[in-house]
């Protein structure tokens, strides 16, 4: 696939959205990546990391190597997301802490209106497709249930965290982020991102480069074997995690570490029922600020073969 600089420099802003996505636990990048229309080069690519590739390299060159990688799309992504992650993490942070309901909300908008895309992309929906789809909000629902997990420092736990969110990472409806909170790590990754603790960065990094590889080869011939059904389920993981990202909760359960207040058991509620200012009017803003991106988005994308066709010189 021939690209220009304009093409790479889109890749990496969505790796952006990715990365600043992946930064929230309830929001998955794997959503953005679908949203975005890259999802399925990134699982292949991904996928086809082999043995093979250093075969290539020796027998025909650099270049035949690179453009058997796809390197330019993976290099790209990856500057984007890492981009977002050392200075999104930060913003992210305080906007979560100062004003969550709003935050939620726009999050809430923009995962509904995914829901309706990943959708929208199953041939034809039977009655194996409903089941899955069920079987997947009904996991994600469990899972964004889950109390956290005790804190850990060693490290063989971030290796294994690392290569755990990952997975989740890369499936649309399933954070990272949320699943680093509940193994209890979400804290110490953040602060060691925020102190440039490099030695942990890589351990994680080392677990998620071994749990990519592991996991895209199986999502990769699910997608080439059970295209409908895999749909169905990541439908699904969408939908059920609806529960985690839904502005207005009540604290059950908390506990305070260094100044910082970390809610352990919390339930969704009615904005009525909400304790504190609901800022009910703005939050509906923001969800359907959040819910027309995504259509907007699909719009632009449904545009570009037209363009492309139109302009075949470019």
């Amino acid at each position: 696939m021939q690209r220009n600089f304009k093409d790479y420099f889109t890749i990496a802003l969505k790796g952006v959205a990715m990365g600043a996505a992946d930064t929230v636990p309830g929001v998955s990048g794997g959503t953005i990546a679908f949203i975005s229309g890259i999802y399925e080069e990134l699982i292949t690519t991904i996928g086809n990391v082999d043995i093979s590739l250093f075969k290539t390299w020796k027998s025909q060159g650099f270049k035949a190597f690179w453009n058997q990688l796809n390197g330019g799309f993976i290099v790209s992504l990856l500057i984007g997301i890492l981009f977002s992650v050392f200075t999104f993490m930060r913003l992210a942070n305080y906007l979560l802490k100062e004003h969550p309901v709003l935050i939620w909300s726009f999050f809430f908008g923009l995962v509904v209106a995914s829901i309706w895309f990943v959708a929208k992309q199953i041939d034809k929906w039977k009655i194996s497709t409903f089941i899955a789809a069920i079987i997947g909000a009904a996991v994600a629902y469990y899972i964004t249930s889950l109390p956290p997990a005790a804190s850990s420092d060693s490290y063989m736990y971030l290796l294994i965290c690392g290569a755990v969110a990952v997975c989740a990472m890369i499936l649309p409806g399933i954070s990272g982020a949320f699943i680093l909170v509940l193994m209890g790590a979400y804290r110490n990754i953040t602060q060691a991102v925020h102190d440039f603790d490099f030695k942990k960065i890589a351990l994680v990094g080392l677990g998620a480069i071994v749990g990519l590889l592991t996991f895209s080869k199986i999502l990769k011939w699910l997608f080439a074997h059970y295209r409908n059904i895999t749909l169905a389920v990541l439908t699904g993981f969408i939908t059920g995690s609806l529960n985690k990202i839904w502005p207005w909760k009540k604290v059950l359960e908390s506990t305070q570490i260094e100044e910082k207040v970390i809610v352990l058991k919390d339930k969704s509620v009615l904005p009525s029922n909400f304790e504190g200012d609901a800022q009910l009017l703005f939050a509906i803003l923001l969800m359907l600020a959040g819910f027309f991106l995504i259509i907007i988005l699909e719009k632009l994308a449904e545009q570009k073969p037209d363009e492309d066709a139109a302009n075949p010189n470019t």
